[in-house]
């Protein structure tokens, strides 16, 4: 069944809501938080909302990523400039319940299978490592977007690859980049096509602007993907999607 899981981002050690693809660019902020990041680990914590992470959008910040894991010793993902140097660090040295990798995979724009072996080995088994396929809509298809979404590999996101690296990692976190933070809706086709090719946990995150979008994933993916809501999330300045009914969503699916 799918589940509903939380976000923190965080830039500048703020815990923020951006448009995906601009972080680059001319930044485009939704929502800057008036709370430290741990105020939100601990709502999700009492809430019991696990499977949730934590993402660097900016590598200044880690302090305030590691205040957030703090306040939820293994608890907590986290993502964002990891790599199999620091992966361990944030896992045993941070209290990170697992870590979230995404374009220190794709050296060239392709897959580095040694890389992926390297990290899996550091830290200790596959069940501590979450791959992030950011990716975006090119033609008939969706392509693995690294350098904060902005470059396109030469990866597609397709069952032959989710089967491929689902032998070295527990999850899958999808980022849908063209939809990331617009509140417009959620990538309806890529959410039916994850359904039918993911065979591990796959969180699905972009475009969520109502509550009605947990119910529109669960019915589309079969229930084997869950959904990250962003922007429109009451948490975050948005006027969507209220925290208290996702916790609810959840509890009646546990």
């Amino acid at each position: 069944m799918t589940k509903f899981r939380a976000c923190i981002d965080i830039h500048n050690n703020l815990v923020k809501q951006i448009v995906g693809g601009t972080l680059t660019s001319a930044l485009k902020t939704n929502h800057t938080s008036p709370h430290p990041p741990a105020h939100f680990s601990t709502l999700y914590r009492e809430a019991n909302v696990t499977g949730s992470h934590v993402i660097l959008l900016s590598p200044d910040s880690q302090p305030a990523a590691t205040e957030a894991l703090s306040a939820w010793p293994g608890g907590l993902q986290i993502g964002g400039g990891i790599t199999a140097d620091n992966a361990l660090d944030w896992l045993d040295g941070r209290g990170a319940e697992k870590v979230i990798v995404t374009s220190w995979l794709f050296p060239r724009g392709r897959v580095e299978v040694g890389r992926l072996e390297e990290l899996v080995a550091k830290v200790g088994g596959k069940g501590r490592v979450v791959i992030d396929l950011s990716c975006r809509r090119v033609g008939e298809k969706w392509m693995v977007a690294m350098e904060r979404w902005r470059r396109i590999t030469e990866v597609e996101v397709c069952k032959e690859t989710l089967d491929m690296l689902s032998g070295y990692c527990s999850e899958f976190l999808i980022h849908a980049a063209d939809v990331e933070g617009l509140c417009l809706g959620i990538d309806e086709e890529l959410v039916e096509r994850l359904g039918e090719w993911v065979t591990i946990p796959t969180t699905y995150a972009g475009g969520g602007k109502e509550f009605a979008d947990l119910e529109r994933v669960e019915r589309l993916s079969g229930g084997k993907v869950d959904l990250t809501f962003g922007s429109a999330l009451d948490l975050f300045g948005g006027s969507g999607v209220k925290f208290e009914d996702c916790v609810r969503w959840n509890r009646e699916r546990s």
